[in-house]
């Protein structure tokens, strides 16, 4: 049977896009019924300015709550490297650092240039006090709100660029719109993956569903070799600094496709649909997916 890791990226960047703040014991108890059900790796938040996204500022306490759980991977998301500094100080072993293709979505969204992103991360891996685990998410791989397609031939200079700082690197590969295609993303999946991967390089798709293409796009990339997935539970989402784009796509929607394909993800799905439940009744949450609102003896996974 073929396997799959599926990152769940609710508690950040589903969280991030909710205007209410929601309560710290709430986040908590959403990351806690996630690992609960199977989920092996999860982005519980992110080292941000509190101005910039207070749902973030709160940080610190979920990590601490939720510790670090034997075969779990506990990630956060840092735009630059007074983050990543602070999220390694917190005892956080696996960064997600995030650049935007194209110039005017990572202006948008982290408010400097691209070279500028480069070399603040080059700071974090120069002056990080301790060995971590490493992920760049490559925003804006397909579409850009500002600017429209995205050219692959940029797309691959960024991976060369980073690879020059660190031989070592997942990269998350992100449709931050949700207006890739599945042609345009198993072609793109496919040329990372044959020109860059190895051993040490690998390559994720971050999808989201505005158009409803988020499972197709995922099955594209599962074809062209992909078989690391972020998706967010409820299909919680939408990027504060991508006008336009909505929810991730569903983790439960993943999950089950893949279990009726007979590809393991190791996540429980109807201890997941009960996460969702919960996660998408909170104020203010934007919500999506398919799964979850089907009647429950609909939804049976091989």
């Amino acid at each position: 049977m073929s396997v799959v890791e599926i990152v769940e990226v609710g508690p950040r960047d589903g969280f991030q896009a909710v205007v209410p703040i929601i309560p710290t014991a709430d986040k908590i108890a959403v990351c806690q019924g996630l690992l609960d059900a199977g989920v092996t790796r999860l982005e519980a938040g992110a080292f941000v300015s509190p101005k910039a996204i207070p749902q973030m500022s709160d940080v610190r306490e979920v990590l601490a709550a939720i510790g670090a759980p034997t075969g779990r991977r506990i990630s956060v998301l840092a735009p630059n490297a007074k983050g990543g500094l602070l999220a390694l100080a917190a005892g956080v072993d696996e960064i997600v650092f995030v650049i935007s293709v194209s110039e005017a979505h990572n202006r948008s969204n982290v408010a400097r240039s691209t070279e500028e992103s480069f070399a603040d991360l080059a700071v974090l891996l120069r002056t990080a006090p301790r060995a971590f685990r490493l992920r760049l998410n490559l925003a804006t791989c397909f579409d850009c709100p500002f600017e429209g397609r995205v050219d692959e031939d940029r797309v691959c200079r960024f991976v060369e660029q980073a690879l020059a700082l660190t031989p070592a690197l997942e990269f998350g590969v992100c449709d931050t719109t949700g207006r890739a295609f599945p042609d345009h993303v198993r072609r793109l999946m496919g040329r990372l993956r044959s020109q860059y991967g190895s051993e040490e390089v690998g390559f994720a798709f971050h999808g989201h569903d505005t158009y409803g293409l988020g499972i197709a796009n995922a099955l594209a990339a599962y074809d062209a070799g992909i078989r690391v997935f972020d998706a967010a539970t409820g299909g919680l989402g939408g990027c504060p600094f991508a006008p336009g784009a909505t929810g991730n796509t569903a983790t439960e929607d993943l999950v089950f496709t893949f279990a009726n394909m007979g590809v393991r993800t190791g996540i429980d799905l109807n201890r997941l649909l009960a996460v969702a439940d919960r996660a998408v009744v909170l104020p203010g949450a934007c919500v999506g997916g398919h799964v979850r609102a089907l009647p429950r003896h609909r939804v049976v996974a091989a």
